[in-house]
C-alpha cells in the first residue's frame, strides 16, 4: 500500500537510511519489512537506501524497488567509502524530522523503529537502540565486540553507550548539527555522543542476520575502534608522552649503573648482548610512539586536502530532492528547521 500523501510530494515526516554493501541475499526480505513499517507509520515516510560500492546485484533490485515504490530512494555511491561515509550520504539526503539509521543485514529489526519514533515524540531528540542479546554471533565476536566498547569507553572523551551501534533515530535539531561537523575520518556514533541533546535507549534483542555475511570482521571493528580513539581522544599522545619519559628515566637509571661497574666493579664481561636488547627496545617503543603520532598527522593530512566526503553516481526516487539541493547550496547558511537534501 502507497502512502498517498507521500506519493503527491509531500516532505516525509520519518526518513530511514539503510546503507547497502553486497546485500543481494538479504534485499528481499529487508524491503518487504521496510515496506510494511512504512505503512504503519503515522506519517508520511521515505527509506534511502544508500548503495557503497556493491559488486553483486544489490543496485539492479534496488533500482527497480525505487522505481516501483515513491516511498523508497537509492543514492548510488561512485565506489566503496566506507559504512560511516555511507550512513553521512543518507543523512545529507534525509528530509525527515525524525531520521532513523539502521543496518541492512536485519540484526537492526526494523520493527524497533516504532519504539525508537514514541521515545522521539516524548521529546528525546536522540535516541539509540540498546542491544541486550546477540544471537547467532560466536563467544569471540561477543568478547571483541565487548572489548571494543569498553575501550572506548576508557579512551574517548565523549559518552558513547556500551553495546549500542548505529541504530538509531535522530531528530532534525540533532542532524543539522551533524550536517555541520565535517571531518573525514568519521566515527558517527561519537560525533552524536560529542553532540549531547537529550538522549535515550530502547533496548531490544539483536537476532543474528538474515542471510550473507558480516560486512563488519575483526579487523574492521578495530580499524573503527582505533578511528574512534583518534577523533575523540588524546589519550594515545598522552601516553606517548608518559611512557618516553618512563623509558627515559629507565635508561638514565641503566646508564649510571653502567657507570658505576665501570668505576668500581672488577671483572665486568664486555658483550654486545644487552647491548642490542636495549637498543632494539627503545627502538621499538620510539617506532610505536612515533606511530600513534603519525595517526593523528595522517588525520590532519586527510583533513587539509578537503576532498567530498563521497561522490555521488547515480540517484533513483530524488528528482525533487536534486532542485532542492541545488537551492540550498545557492544559500550561505541553513537554519536548523530548513528542510533540504544536500549531496556530496
Amino acid at each position: 500500500m502507497i502512502n498517498a500523501s507521500n506519493a503527491a510530494g509531500e516532505a516525509p515526516v520519518y526518513s530511514l537510511v539503510i546503507p547497502i554493501f553486497n546485500e543481494e541475499a538479504v534485499l528481499p526480505l529487508l524491503v518487504r519489512r521496510i515496506t510494511a513499517l512504512l505503512d504503519k507509520l503515522d506519517a508520511s515516510a521515505e527509506a534511502i537506501f544508500v548503495d557503497d560500492g556493491s559488486r553483486d546485484t544489490s543496485v539492479i533490485f534496488l533500482r527497480g524497488m525505487a522505481a516501483s515504490d515513491p516511498r523508497l530512494r537509492l543514492i548510488e555511491l561512485s565506489r566503496n567509502f566506507g559504512h560511516q561515509i555511507a550512513i553521512t550520504a543518507g543523512m545529507d539526503a534525509a528530509a525527515g524530522d525524525a531520521v532513523v539509521v539502521m543496518d541492512a543485514d536485519l540484526q537492526d529489526p526494523p520493527e524497533v523503529v516504532l519504539d525508537l519514533i514514541a521515545k522521539w515524540k516524548e521529546g528525546y531528540e536522540i535516541v539509540y537502540a540498546r542491544r541486550t542479546k546477540r544471537e547467532g554471533e560466536t563467544l569471540f565476536k561477543r568478547a571483541s565486540a565487548s572489548l571494543f566498547y569498553r575501550a572506548l569507553e576508557q579512551m574517548t572523551s565523549v559518552t558513547i553507550p556500551r553495546d549500542v551501534g548505529d541504530f538509531r533515530l535522530v531528530g532534525r535539531k540533532a542532524l543539522e548539527t551533524f550536517k555541520q561537523m565535517p571531518e573525514r575520518d568519521r566515527f558517527v556514533r561519537g560525533m552524536f555522543g560529542w553532540m549531547g541533546f537529550k538522549q535515550t535507549a530502547v533496548s531490544f534483542e539483536r537476532p543474528e542476520r538474515a542471510a550473507g555475511e558480516t560486512k563488519y570482521p575483526f579487523w574492521k571493528m578495530l580499524r573503527l575502534a582505533v578511528h574512534g580513539v583518534i577523533s575523540f581522544s588524546d589519550k594515545p599522545l598522552r601516553l606517548a608522552l608518559w611512557s618516553g619519559l618512563a623509558i627515559s628515566c629507565f635508561a638514565a637509571l641503566l646508564g649510571v649503573y653502567a657507570l658505576f661497574s665501570w668505576l668500581f666493579a672488577s671483572g665486568v664481561v664486555h658483550g654486545w648482548t644487552s647491548t642490542v636488547m636495549i637498543i632494539s627496545f627503545l627502538s621499538g617503543i620510539n617506532l610505536f610512539m612515533t606511530g600513534i603520532i603519525g595517526l593523528y598527522v595522517g588525520g590532519i593530512h586527510a583533513e587539509v586536502k578537503r576532498r567530498p566526503l563521497y561522490v555521488v553516481d547515480r540517484l533513483t526516487g530524488f528528482e525533487e530532492a536534486v532542485k532542492a539541493a541545488a537551492e540550498s547550496r545557492s544559500q550561505p547558511t541553513a537554519s536548523p528547521s530548513t528542510r533540504d537534501r544536500r549531496f556530496g
